[in-house]
């Protein structure tokens, strides 16, 4: 492996370590989550992603994190991307789930 595909290998691990996916654990792991991507890891920017019931739960994380723990890092919103993906059920009925992806970036 080449120099460059190594570089390349670690911008990629890189790119998916900044992403945020929410789901059942407490509120909180999440939102530590965030504060530790842009404080320790030193990211630039995270991406909050979720999808179905857990959508409301992903703004909330976002906010908390940006407005309590992130304050004097100057995180603002870049983008907010909203979305649904199909699904076949057990039943095989056709089901539509909604997801967003929040993107926080260090100004």
């Amino acid at each position: 492996m080449t120099e460059d595909e190594k570089k390349a290998d670690e911008q990629k691990e890189n790119e998916k370590d900044n992403i945020i996916f929410v789901g059942i654990k407490p509120f909180m792991n999440y939102v530590t989550g965030v504060v530790m991507q842009f404080k320790n890891k030193g990211q630039k920017e995270v991406v909050v992603s979720a999808r179905g019931k857990f959508t409301s739960k992903a703004i909330d994380i976002a906010e908390v994190a940006r407005r309590t723990f992130l304050k004097e890092e100057n995180i603002k919103v870049r983008d907010i991307k909203i979305s649904s993906e199909q699904f076949e059920n057990k039943e095989g009925k056709r089901i539509f789930v909604s997801s967003i992806e929040i993107y926080l970036v260090k100004e």
